[in-house]
């Protein structure tokens, strides 16, 4: 698995465990990492701005996207979904 999917893997792991006892992905977060995964850089670097309008946190975002787009194969974007969807699907949460 390449670096970027363990990082996304990380954070949702980090999620889990950082709930409190609530495993409910919030929807922000939800559509963060729906936008960060499957939307185009531009939708990305948007839906960021609503929450940090600095030119060099967008300008840094769109690169980190750029380069997850090249970088995480299908497959990788696959098994990140399903390991989110699990977290959310647990029932231990």
């Amino acid at each position: 698995m390449k670096l970027v999917a363990a990082v996304v893997i990380l954070g949702a792991a980090l999620l889990l465990l950082t709930s409190g006892g609530d495993c409910g992905i919030c929807p922000a977060i939800k559509e963060d990492v729906r936008l960060f995964l499957n939307g185009t850089s531009e939708e990305y670097v948007e839906y960021v701005k609503q929450y940090k309008d600095d030119p060099v946190i967008l300008e840094n975002t769109a690169k980190i996207n750029q380069c997850v787009d090249s970088t995480l194969t299908e497959k990788d974007m696959t098994h990140t979904t399903t390991f989110l969807k699990k977290i959310e699907d647990s029932l231990l949460c």
